[in-house]
């Protein structure tokens, strides 16, 4: 496996092929794509934080990662390419959020700790309530957020 430099628009269509239930971000600061004997077989997208109180200028984002099939390790690898490279940008930490049916195993293979268990938004001010925002499948379910100190 070997991490590579990668477009926006490049990862964002990947996720959009390859994701399992969700569209890529619109945006991101930065994004790192894994190839796998010439193949891209993984995306990385990290951006700033989505919750504007979580959004204090130290803090990075986990927005998307995206593996097409199995690649032992592949998600543990994109995470530690994220990890260092938020390090390296002057950041202090970084999150991510999971389903509450999703494991975490790379996560935690990667020492990252679980924060917080947030809840769901089905009223008027969630998500979908402008325009330019994307319609996402799991919206209004609760989720596991994840961090790491840089």
């Amino acid at each position: 496996m070997k991490a590579i430099p990668i477009k926006q628009r490049d990862a964002r269509e990947f996720i959009n092929e390859h994701h399992r239930h969700n569209k890529a971000p619109r945006g991101s600061v930065f994004q790192v794509g894994l190839q796998v004997e010439g193949e891209l077989v993984g995306v990385i997208m990290v951006g700033r934080p989505v919750s504007r109180v979580l959004d204090d200028g130290a803090t990075l984002e986990v927005n998307w990662t995206c593996i097409n099939g199995y690649h032992k390790n592949a998600c543990s690898k994109l995470l530690g390419h994220a990890v260092r490279a938020g390090k390296a940008l002057g950041y202090g930490r970084i999150i991510t959020y999971t389903l509450p049916h999703e494991s975490g195993s790379s996560l935690r293979g990667a020492g990252w700790t679980m924060e917080a268990v947030t809840k769901g938004r089905s009223d008027a001010s969630s998500w979908n309530n402008r325009e330019d925002r994307q319609k996402q499948m799991f919206q209004n379910t609760g989720k596991l957020r994840w961090i790491k100190q840089l």
